[in-house]
């Protein structure tokens, strides 16, 4: 594999994007992406972009350690879709979901364990969380925008 010695350049454009104003970040994602993510938050920018500018210097990494890395992800990872409860969406660790309720902002963030943290409380699913901010029953997902809500026949 190539060190970064032979594309200073590349090690550069990787130290800045910490520091990028979300305009500027928001420009590279475009230069470099078709179409801007669904649900982004800062640090998911940041890592693609840092991977795909390193694709583009480098090259891709190829297929079958692309798969490797997919499996060994996928076995060792602390998340684990529960059976029967796939309809569920499933989210990253680290993903930041914001939803406006009563005049407030709410920011609930994926722990590494599949969880959701909403000011330093953990909940075991959206829907507790929505409940929790509003009081009332809420799926969990439409609450967050992550679903669509089906059209009733009239």
């Amino acid at each position: 594999m190539t060190d970064t010695t032979h594309h200073p350049k590349v090690a550069a454009q990787l130290a800045a994007l910490p520091s990028l104003p979300m305009a500027e970040l928001w420009a590279l994602w475009d230069a470099h992406f078709p179409r801007r993510p669904a649900h982004p938050n800062r640090r998911y920018l940041e890592s693609r972009l840092a991977y795909r500018i390193q694709e583009q210097a480098y090259g891709a990494l190829p297929a079958p350690l692309r798969k490797r890395l997919v499996e060994a992800g996928a076995q060792h990872s602390k998340i684990k879709t529960p059976i029967g409860r796939s309809a569920q969406p499933w989210l990253m660790p680290g993903t930041t979901l914001v939803r406006e309720w009563d005049e407030r902002e709410y920011r609930v963030t994926v722990t590494p364990e599949g969880l959701y943290a909403l000011d330093g409380q953990i909940f075991k699913s959206l829907s507790a969380v929505a409940r929790h901010i509003t009081g009332t029953h809420w799926s969990g997902p439409r609450f967050f925008g992550l679903r669509e809500r089906k059209e009733r026949p009239q």
